[in-house]
Formats: structure tokens, C-alpha cells, sequence
């Protein structure tokens, strides 16, 4: 088989992350894996690991990208792709129109993958106009289902995001350099009950309610140390400045520690003592809450999207009612009262997304 994959850019993410994965299953499973996008820091590793990449300006939400129909076109033809595989909405409707203009029997076949819970209108209805649509949750099924009543309910596939074990292995510690170099750096977290809030500073990710869950148990828990690990990008430096400045007001200083970008997730999930999930909105997956538990590492979380699938599969003792601010108060003294263990995790392998992807790709095509 010839598969082409496209998306925005190839720089950081879930969508990219899941593009190379596939990517390098199909290049080990014998077939040929072309990846279209606008580029970015994660090209260089996708050619190395044996794929092709098609460099072509589809990432911009402008009318300008409408530009890019006619060489979308030329390179679907040129390269006779068995499968087109859209991973966003800019490709996907980029894909739409190229495909038009190619005969009938000459067209590949078509599958989406819908990654979040797109605002819903007309221009997120893309997503789900394909012959297959990949669901990464039971979440996202149900959003499509509730939202897209012309998307037949056969049509769509629920393939859970997966992460590879090995990578993630149970039991997992940190090298007591590394350790030991953290401590030097933060020396502020030896030898207490690390807390741990990972992702990217943003409103969306339940910052304040870590503030607010440090505040009430630090008269009770002196021990306990909240982490956040993941950078601000430039456009959320006002934001950060404001979590700062809440901090500071509330004498929280030697309590939180903000520890930045990192590309050791792993090794700071292991850390922890205890993993927190607290965004906003839904999540449609919630990878790192099943890389911490892959770990080793307990995950308490808000019971909705994809984070509650995990959950409720692998450690249900961590879903807390959403929003409940006192439920997550006991869950978390709990934990440091009596600490937990968690199961060695056998499910949302790596492995099992790439099969059953390759699987769909192979039933779409005969």
C-alpha cells in the first residue's frame, strides 16, 4: 500500500506525534508512508525513520490556502496514493476540492481522523465527509454522533490513541543522577510529596485549581510540593506572569514550582507521587494521564472525555465528579495517607492503534 498522511505542520503534538507512529508502521509493515505538511522540526526524523515528506503551505486557516488546491492535486497524482489519510481541518478541505478534480476511478480512497472536539459548524463537518472516520475515543464517537447526524454511525472507527510501553515501562525510576540534578536545580523538592500538573500553561489546563487545592492542604500537609511541568508559549507569558503573581499573593511561593519545557515527561511523571488531571474541557485522550499510569504513578482526574476512559479502565479509584473541588481535596489527602499502587497497564498499546489503523487502511481497499 501507498499511504499519504496530511496535517498542518510536523513540529509538536498529539496530531504529529500519531502521524509519525503510523508512519513508521507502515514503512516496517513493507508498505510506502508519504507525509504532506508545511513542514517543521519533526520532518528530519520522519525521513530518517524511511517516509517521504511533501512540503506544501497547508497549514494557514486563510482563504490564501486556497491556493494550494491545484498542487495538492499534481502531487496526489503524481504519486498515485492508495490512501489519503486527513488529520485536520485546513488539509481536509484542501483534499475535498483536489480530489474533485481527479476522475472517479483514478481517486484514492479517503479516511479522516478527528483529534478534538472541533467547535461544530460547517467547517469542522469536513472531518467527518470521509469513507472511514477514525474516532481517537468513545468521547469523540459521541461528538460526532451528536453533532454530524450525516455521518453514517458504520462509518465511523473508534481506534484509541496509543503510547508504547517500553517507552513508558512499569516501575520506571529516574537515574539518581538525573535526580539528583533536579534537586540541584529545584532543591525545594527533596523530600516531599510531589503533586504533579503536566501540560502547557494555558487557561485550559486547571492551573487555578491546583493553586487553590496547594492553599488547603498546606496547612495540614507541610510536605507537599505542587509541580507543573510544560512551557508558556510567547502568547501566554501573560498568563503565566498572572498564575505567578496569584502565587506570590497567596504565600504559595515554596509550594509550587514551575519546572518548564521539558522532553523528560517521563522521567518527571515517575517522580511524582501523584499525577493530576484537571483541564477545563473535555480531552479527547489524555495521553500523558496513561503515560504516568504506565509508569506507575496514580492519576486523579476529572470524570469526562478521554481522561475518564483511561480511568475508568486502569485506576477507577482516581475519577473524581467534575469540578467537585472538595471530592479532589479528600482524593488527593487520601493518597498521601495511604499511598496507592497501580496495575502493570495492558491496554491503548502503541502497537494496537498502528495494527488496527493498518487493518482499516487494508479493509477500505478491498
Amino acid at each position: 500500500m501507498k499511504v499519504m498522511q496530511l496535517l498542518p505542520e510536523l513540529n509538536s503534538g498529539g496530531v504529529e506525534r500519531g502521524t509519525l507512529e503510523i508512519a513508521r508502521a507502515l514503512i516496517k509493515a513493507g508498505h510506502q508512508s508519504i507525509v504532506v505538511s508545511n513542514g517543521g522540526r519533526l520532518v528530519s526524523q520522519l525521513e530518517a525513520e524511511g517516509s517521504t515528506h511533501l512540503t506544501l503551505a497547508i497549514h494557514k486557516k486563510s482563504f490564501s490556502s486556497l491556493w494550494q488546491i491545484r498542487p495538492l492535486r499534481k502531487l496526489i497524482e503524481e504519486h498515485q496514493p492508495d490512501i489519503v489519510h486527513v488529520r485536520s481541518r485546513v488539509p481536509a478541505w484542501l483534499t475535498h476540492f483536489a480530489l474533485r478534480g481527479i476522475q472517479k476511478d483514478k481517486r484514492p480512497h479517503l479516511i479522516s481522523t478527528v483529534h478534538g472536539f472541533y467547535s461544530v459548524n460547517r467547517y469542522s463537518a469536513i472531518m467527518t465527509q470521509a469513507e472511514k472516520v477514525i474516532a481517537v475515543s468513545d468521547s469523540v464517537v459521541k461528538y460526532i454522533t451528536d453533532h454530524y447526524k450525516t455521518c453514517p454511525p458504520q462509518d465511523i472507527v473508534r481506534i484509541y490513541r496509543g503510547i508504547d510501553p517500553k517507552a513508558f515501562p512499569h516501575g520506571y525510576q529516574p537515574s539518581v543522577q538525573w535526580i539528583n540534578q533536579q534537586y540541584t536545580l529545584f532543591p525545594q523538592l527533596e523530600n516531599k510529596f510531589l503533586i504533579c500538573l503536566p501540560g502547557r500553561i494555558s487557561r485550559l489546563k486547571g492551573h487555578e485549581t491546583l493553586i487553590e487545592l496547594i492553599e488547603k492542604l498546606q496547612t495540614d500537609e507541610p510536605d507537599v510540593h505542587a509541580i507543573v511541568v510544560g512551557g508558556a508559549d510567547p502568547k501566554k507569558k501573560a498568563y503565566l506572569d498572572e498564575l505567578e503573581a496569584t502565587i506570590q499573593d497567596r504565600g504559595l511561593r515554596e509550594k509550587i514550582t514551575f519546572v518548564g519545557h521539558t522532553s523528560e515527561i517521563r522521567e518527571w511523571l515517575a517522580l511524582s507521587d501523584i499525577v493530576l488531571s484537571l483541564s477545563n474541557q473535555a480531552e479527547t485522550f489524555g495521553r500523558t494521564a496513561l503515560e504516568a499510569l504506565s509508569v506507575g504513578t496514580p492519576v486523579i482526574g476529572w470524570n469526562r472525555g478521554g481522561v475518564a476512559e483511561i480511568l475508568s479502565h486502569l485506576y477507577p479509584q482516581g475519577l473524581i465528579e467534575v469540578d467537585d473541588r472538595d471530592a479532589l481535596f479528600s482524593a488527593v489527602r487520601q493518597h498521601i495517607d495511604h499511598p496507592q499502587t497501580v496495575a502493570p497497564v495492558h491496554q491503548f498499546s502503541l502497537d494496537e492503534m498502528c495494527n488496527e489503523t493498518i487493518k482499516l487502511y487494508q479493509q477500505v481497499m478491498s
